[in-house]
């Protein structure tokens, strides 16, 4: 017993559910991190493919079972005519307007500059610096689901 009075010891208990805005947050930040996985991966020279689980149907005997395919990821930069890289950062199908006057990529030098860039802006996802633009991307995705 001994060990555990070195120990700060409280009564806590876990959130049943998060909240829609950090639901959100970690949705963008997630995507961020596969950009950043895919921008590494080029600049190796390799092919980034990650894996997701599908749910198919058999035809023949209605049997479901879960396959794992590959999952595919678009990158969010492009190189322009002047050479420059344009970023933009999408939330779902939509992409974010990044200021008020409604900017939506970021111009980057060289791609050099690409991986660094993209921490930066999920550390300022993780920091909630975009939570208002994330909110209004995502209201405009809800809106298409509408009936």
């Amino acid at each position: 017993m001994s060990a555990l009075t070195a120990l700060k010891l409280t009564t806590a208990k876990k959130a049943q559910q998060q909240s829609p805005l950090v639901q959100r947050r970690q949705k963008l930040g997630l995507k961020l991190w596969e950009q950043m996985e895919l921008c590494k991966a080029l600049s190796e020279g390799r092919k980034y493919a990650p894996t997701k689980f599908k749910t198919v149907t058999d035809t023949a005997s209605g049997e479901r079972r879960s396959i794992e395919t590959l999952k595919r990821v678009k990158q969010w930069w492009w190189t322009t005519d002047s050479g420059k890289v344009n970023l933009s950062i999408r939330y779902g199908a939509r992409t974010i307007a990044l200021n008020a006057k409604g900017a939506n990529a970021i111009e980057l030098p060289t791609a050099d500059d690409l991986l660094p860039t993209l921490q930066l802006i999920k550390q300022a996802v993780e920091n909630g610096e975009l939570d208002a633009q994330i909110e209004i991307a995502s209201g405009k995705l809800r809106a298409g689901f509408v009936k």
